[in-house]
């Protein structure tokens, strides 16, 4: 008798009340689907991220009617790379996916995904990437590609233009990304560093069906930074490119300069350009101090040690019990 295949659905969660329900629903659809063509079992592990309305609430009443859902709840909000290392760390599946709450990760996809794993020996990871960005705004759009286009130039991962983290995981890829114990973590490129066999698979953009992004401008602007450091030192050499340059640039100057006042005197004029440059040079000088204090604050939180989480609570679904997916 062929061993039934698990799925362990990842779900990390930040203030989904709303959302939560109508995902359950809509993944039902398909858990039921497929474990009637492939006789699948499918766990839902949801992550609260200290969730500050009744998310945890709304699991756990899922959790007492569904017996196939299980739950983790945060002492406090850890952020989203810590909910997804959380629910990697602690799902046991065959199979693990990592899919967002709010629908805008299609969850038909998941059939295809494990139709791919399970049929072609070559991939061990199903990843899904947006084709479009309709329904956002213009200029949120073009720093997303901007993004993309950079980190590709600066690191060795290749992260392919309009990547999700929604993805299907065999388990030995998934016990590679947990053996990964850094604290600043940056999930599309370690998807990519820890290597192993990707299909991609393209979707059209979809709006949220409930609730509103946790996601500012500001907050992306601060992640895509975190990424760009997590896997390249290439800011740290163009900082220090930018320094020899400015010095071969002040050598030259300084010989200018100097000819000129032996050519026609040394008149005093030209302090406001002077200012100018001063100030110039001063930005270019705290820009690589920035760069430079961004790395070794990277550090020192690595060096300290400190867990990626705390849990507050948690729930490990009935996996014995006869699933209800009503």
């Amino acid at each position: 008798m062929n061993k039934q295949d698990k799925i362990t659905i990842i779900v990390p969660c930040y203030n989904e009340e709303e959302t939560i329900p109508i995902f359950i629903e809509e993944m039902n659809k398909i858990y039921k689907l497929m474990h009637k063509k492939y006789n699948v079992q499918m766990e839902y592990l949801f992550v609260d991220d200290g969730s500050k309305d009744n998310t945890l609430e709304v699991m756990q009443e899922a959790a007492e009617k569904h017996s196939h859902i299980s739950y983790i709840s945060f002492s406090r909000n850890f952020g989203k790379e810590a909910a997804m290392f959380a629910g990697l760390e602690n799902a046991d599946g065959d199979y693990v996916v990592i899919i967002d709450v709010d629908l805008q990760d299609p969850p038909e996809l998941v059939e295809e995904m494990y139709v791919t794993l399970k049929n072609n020996k070559k991939y061990d990871c199903v990843a899904s990437r947006r084709v479009d960005r309709k329904g956002e705004s213009a200029i949120r759009s073009f720093f997303a590609e901007m993004f993309y286009k950079i980190i590709r130039k600066l690191s060795k991962v290749n992260i392919v233009s309009g990547a999700r983290d929604f993805r299907m995981m065999k388990r030995q890829m998934v016990d590679s990304i947990v053996s990964l114990r850094e604290y600043n973590r940056f999930s599309k490129g370690i998807f990519q560093w820890v290597g192993f066999e990707t299909k991609w698979i393209d979707f059209e953009n979809r709006n949220r069906v409930a609730g509103s992004t946790k996601w500012s401008f500001w907050g992306l602007l601060l992640y895509a930074i975190d990424g760009m450091i997590a896997f390249s030192t290439a800011p740290l050499a163009l900082s220090s490119i930018m320094g020899i340059v400015f010095c071969i640039i002040a050598l030259i100057m300084v010989l200018v300069f100097f000819v000129r006042a032996m050519i026609w005197g040394d008149p005093v004029s030209g302090w406001p350009s002077l200012a100018c440059i001063i100030c110039f040079i001063a930005g270019i000088q705290l820009f690589c101090n920035g760069i430079t204090g961004l790395y070794l604050s990277k550090t020192y939180s690595e060096v300290k040690g400190r867990p990626q989480y705390i849990i507050k609570t948690k729930h490990k679904c009935l996996e014995d019990s006869k699933e209800n997916n009503d």
